[in-house]
């Protein structure tokens, strides 16, 4: 019982921290400023971004992870130790510092030379997305992996054995078990791509109305010391992660383990 109340209790001190810290942000806040705030074309377009950039990004690093989870779970093949702490690279690594070697290879001559047979990147929208997949790619994978070591492999076994292809056992057996995992994975690395900021900012910069995503937009408020208007863009970044949070986890709820 002792130790039950001593968990528990570091469990409310850690709530509390964050609370605490929410809880504060209301000494600024001008309720008569919110809807200003919010209705702002310029909000309104940072909050756009940030949602079409997240979502585009999270499609990207799931078509990359999913395959590669699978591959870091069930293959042994060369290399593959060095793989696999490659991709915790996004983890230890500030994403500040990636940022600063996505700006540096776009700057060589094989960087520039995609750029000018593509599209540009550095300092334009399309840069967002590459900043964000890169912070959010590797930690995809991590996730869904996990979740897929987590299926006996004697599964996909027995259906080989019973005429199975490799790859429709895959489809109809690792897949649909794994599912949970993936919609998991999917919305943590959503919710990681809306906060990206760090490398964001280095290779897509902060232009008004054109790369300014709602962590940008916060960080340029507080450069200006609006208080104010900073508070307010934090409870509307802080509404959206914990709106589609809260929504995953109904959603994860509803969803059978078995597989019909």
């Amino acid at each position: 019982m002792m130790f039950r109340k001593i968990c528990t209790l570091f469990a409310i001190c850690i709530f509390s921290l964050y609370a605490g810290l929410f809880l504060s942000l209301f000494y600024f806040f001008e309720g008569s400023l919110f809807l200003e705030t919010l209705l702002y074309e310029r909000t309104l377009f940072s909050i756009c971004l940030s949602l079409t950039a997240a979502t585009i990004t999270t499609v990207f690093s799931l078509f990359i992870a999913i395959p590669s989870a699978f591959a870091l779970s069930r293959y042994n093949f060369k290399g593959k130790s060095i793989v696999d702490l490659v991709l915790e690279i996004p983890m230890i690594v500030s994403p500040a510092a990636l940022g600063a070697v996505l700006l540096i290879f776009f700057s060589n001559p094989i960087g520039r030379w995609m750029q000018d047979h593509s599209f540009q990147i550095v300092f334009a929208p399309p840069g967002i997305i590459v900043a964000q997949f890169v912070t959010t790619a590797g930690i995809a994978t991590r996730l869904i992996k996990a979740s897929m070591d987590e299926i006996p492999r004697k599964y996909e076994d027995v259906a080989c054995s019973l005429g199975a292809s490799p790859v429709k056992a895959f489809f109809t057996i690792t897949l649909p078990l794994s599912r949970k995992g993936i919609i998991a994975g999917a919305i943590l690395t959503w919710a990681k791509a809306l906060g990206e900021f760090g490398a964001t900012i280095t290779i897509a910069g902060s232009m008004a109305m054109k790369t300014e995503t709602i962590p940008i937009a916060i960080f340029m408020s507080l450069s200006n010391a609006d208080i104010e208007k900073t508070v307010i863009l934090i409870f509307i970044l802080i509404g959206i992660g914990l709106g589609m949070l809260y929504c995953a986890r109904v959603l994860l709820k509803k969803v059978p383990f078995d597989w019909k």
